[in-house]
């Protein structure tokens, strides 16, 4: 009989919190290193500061995924978030935000070192960024096999290094306004491909299985748009199109059709296939420079204009 009482007072308990409002979102701050986390442009110590985003009712989810999102130059993790309205968007769909911070040793501009060889190569602060959500998906139970990265500029390009070298961590990746993977490798070379784009194809030399969303605006002069196409070329052959039937130059093979109402008609718009598989999907947007597009303008780099990117990060990320 006492054991029966207890179990029915561990059930009631159970249905009141059941019942009980969904506890509010909630941000924390951590902070996570890497064996590996040493850069080669800078005398930076190997771990980042990161911003955390636990959704609402957090308690009531079972093995909820991990979107990683990553600012870009002359951001912090606080700016970003409220830009996107990140948070909203957790908020409803039930996911974790992984935000990191870029730290003023490693750049004075906190632009992520994306044209560092080690980084390039998955190691620096590709490293601490996997580093920091292995420590995320352990200490929150999340789902390992739905980790999504995002990232704006040189987050972007950050978040195209940790997809092509976690493929096994990362299960869709996002790149708005960025750059290859491997196309630059010093601060000047740097420049010149944001400028002008990579001289040629910085294709990669394994393969994976991760789709990519490319979002760029048409009229951003800080990173030529031309860096989407090569963006484009480069997560085709990883994912397992053959290089020798890329067409030359910038160009991309024929793309299937992109049911979207801003699809242009002048553009390289569309999702382009290896095979029978999404590998990447470009959307390029007529008079955005070089913000996120539908985002709050009081924060910079983000436009009030065009698409939501925010939203289509995250319906992208769902589809995967």
């Amino acid at each position: 009989m006492k054991r029966l009482r207890q179990s029915l007072g561990a059930l009631k308990r159970w249905i009141a919190a059941r019942r009980a409002p969904p506890q509010p979102g909630r941000f924390a701050l951590r902070q996570k290193s890497s064996v590996h986390g040493f850069i080669g442009v800078a005398a930076a110590p190997p771990w980042r500061e990161y911003l955390l985003y636990l959704p609402r009712g957090m308690e009531r989810l079972t093995r909820p995924p991990l979107v990683v999102w990553i600012h870009g130059c002359r951001q912090d993790p606080e700016a970003f978030a409220a830009g996107t309205r990140i948070a909203r968007f957790a908020d409803e769909r039930g996911f974790v935000v992984l935000l990191p911070r870029q730290n003023r040793f490693a750049n004075a501009e906190r632009c992520w070192n994306w044209f560092d060889r080690r980084t390039a190569r998955g190691l620096g602060e590709a490293a601490i960024v996997a580093a920091q959500a292995a420590d995320v998906l352990e200490r929150f139970a999340l789902d390992g096999k739905r980790v999504y990265v995002a990232g704006l500029s040189s987050g972007g390009a950050l978040a195209a290094a940790l997809a092509l070298h976690a493929p096994g961590l990362v299960r869709a990746v996002a790149i708005h306004s960025g750059a290859p993977c491997g196309a630059a490798h010093d601060a000047a070379d740097a420049h010149r491909v944001m400028a002008e784009g990579p001289k040629g194809d910085a294709l990669p030399a394994t393969r994976g299985r991760v789709p990519t969303l490319i979002i760029h605006g048409k009229d951003d002069r800080t990173v030529a748009p031309v860096n989407a196409l090569y963006l484009a070329r480069q997560f085709l052959v990883f994912n397992g199109f053959d290089p020798a039937a890329l067409p030359p130059g910038a160009a991309l093979p024929r793309p299937g059709m992109l049911a979207l109402p801003w699809r242009s008609s002048n553009g390289p718009d569309g999702d382009y296939y290896a095979g029978r598989r999404l590998a990447a999907r470009v959307v390029t947007i007529e008079g955005l420079g070089h913000a996120w597009s539908g985002g709050d303008p009081a924060q910079p780099f983000f436009s009030a204009d065009g698409p939501d990117a925010t939203r289509l990060v995250c319906e992208f990320f769902a589809a995967h």
